[in-house]
């Protein structure tokens, strides 16, 4: 039998399922951490999250094993757990520390979310933050994604855009600049390609727009497309269903300048490592909000 752990949460009561379970085997953490995790990071995560639908990844039996990709809202999800239709799927809404906490329970362990919010009546508003999406191939890594970062910033600086960084804790890294909510998203998606191909003549050797996987060994592809109002991209603060708990972490730009410099300063962080960095910054993010 499954045992279960009553707590309270935000005002909320919760059953706590398999505490005990390997969800990364590899380094022997449990559904209990990984729970305690999202309960420590929800002050900097929830604010991420907030007003947007969201589409998780779970693993029932560990990262190990098979996961699968949840839009809608859990089946027999409780009625104080907040949603909001999108075309024919109803999404979860997750605001506060009760609604993360209930979806984590279900050993949803990757939160991905759009770049576009809800108003409080569930209706869709424009994107308010830009993101670029660096994907580096084969024998590419965090490194030639710094050396991209800095092009990106640099170029975007020219344009006004602060941007700010976050590792992925899978494979490249994301950059936000945040909007003021005036472009549709096509016509972020516009922009942004129209960067990604501009950068690519001036950088081919380096940087890639197209999406052939073909051409991309030792190139780093700019996504422009997780623009569209229908991709979404992982949570900053998420935990990555890889061998280990990597998360997507919100970096400094002296971080990517070292790493851009030395092919092995920058790797990606482990969840006890965010926290680590949490307590000694806060969100290194949040200043995309003022943006």
């Amino acid at each position: 039998m499954t045992e279960a752990t009553a707590v309270q949460v935000a005002g909320r009561k919760l059953k706590l399922t398999s505490l005990d379970k390997l969800l990364y085997p590899s380094t022997e953490t449990t559904k209990g951490e990984v729970l305690s995790y999202y309960a420590q990071v929800a002050d900097v995560m929830l604010p991420h999250l907030a007003h947007r639908p969201v589409t998780r990844v779970r693993w029932p039996h560990g990262v190990g094993d098979q996961s699968f990709f949840e839009k809608n809202l859990p089946s027999g999800a409780p009625s104080w757990l907040a949603r909001v239709p999108v075309d024919d799927v109803t999404y979860p809404l997750v605001d506060d520390l009760a609604a993360l906490t209930y979806l984590v329970n279900l050993n949803s362990i990757e939160f991905h979310v759009p770049q576009w919010t809800v108003d409080d009546e569930g209706v869709a508003q424009n994107p308010n933050r830009l993101v670029i999406d660096l994907d580096p191939g084969t024998g590419a890594g965090l490194h030639e994604c710094a050396v991209v970062a800095l092009i990106v910033r640099d170029r975007l600086e020219a344009l006004g855009l602060d941007l700010f960084p976050v590792t992925s804790g899978s494979k490249g890294m994301q950059l936000y600049a945040g909007l003021g909510g005036d472009l549709t998203s096509d016509q972020v998606r516009d922009l942004a390609q129209q960067l990604a191909q501009e950068l690519t003549k001036k950088h081919p050797d380096l940087i890639l727009w197209k999406m052939t996987k073909s051409l991309r060994p030792g190139k780093v592809f700019l996504d422009w497309s997780q623009n569209v109002a229908a991709k979404t991209t992982v949570c900053p603060y998420s935990l990555r269903g890889r061998e280990t708990p990597t998360c997507a972490a919100p970096r400094t730009w002296d971080e990517v300048e070292a790493g851009a410099d030395d092919r092995d300063a920058m790797q990606h962080l482990m969840f006890d490592e965010v926290l680590e960095r949490i307590d000694a910054h806060g969100d290194l993010l949040e200043g995309l909000f003022e943006a």
